[in-house]
């Protein structure tokens, strides 16, 4: 492995950020960061608690907060936040100083998955067409990652080894 860079995971929210995350981590003998559950470990609360005890704002407060200690840290997976990726702050510093893969599904497989999920509370009162609004909106960003990983027709593996692969390179 030539790089130290942090290797950042971006997607929306079901798109296995943090299920990659922690193989391709063991893959690389390196840490893995959950950027989510820092912030729950901070707060001491659920993300979804967070939400209702106090809000968005306050929760994209601590999130950028604590994404960007993570982010200057160097030889880790950090997986983010389906919306970290969204705050200028942290996309600037993950794009000065680690490598973004953003992890892009077809749109009805994330809704699929995160459709009525009581976990994630951004959604839990969207409908299909809005989750879907949603994600057109933030791909706008995602695309501003340094790699796109289509992962429609992979299994987690594959997609493992196409970051692998970049990584390696770099």
């Amino acid at each position: 492995m030539k790089s130290k860079k942090n290797i950042v995971l971006i997607g929306m929210m079901g798109s296995g950020k943090s299920s990659i995350g922690r193989i391709l981590s063991k893959e690389l003998n390196i840490d893995f960061l959950d950027i989510d559950q820092k912030i729950e470990e901070s707060e001491n609360l659920s993300i979804s608690d967070i939400f209702k005890k106090y809000g968005e704002n306050y929760f994209r407060k601590i999130e950028e907060k604590i994404c960007l200690k993570h982010l200057k840290t160097e030889n880790n997976v950090i997986s983010l936040g389906g919306g970290g990726f969204i705050n200028l702050s942290i996309r600037k510093l993950c794009k000065k100083t680690c490598l973004t893969f953003w992890l892009n599904w077809k749109n009805e497989t994330i809704i699929n998955r995160i459709f009525k999920s009581k976990k994630r509370p951004l959604v839990t009162k969207l409908t299909k067409d809005q989750i879907n609004n949603l994600i057109k909106e933030r791909s706008k960003i995602y695309e501003l990652s340094d790699y796109k990983i289509n992962c429609d027709k992979l299994d987690k593996h594959k997609i493992i080894n196409k970051i692998l692969k970049i990584y390696e390179n770099k």
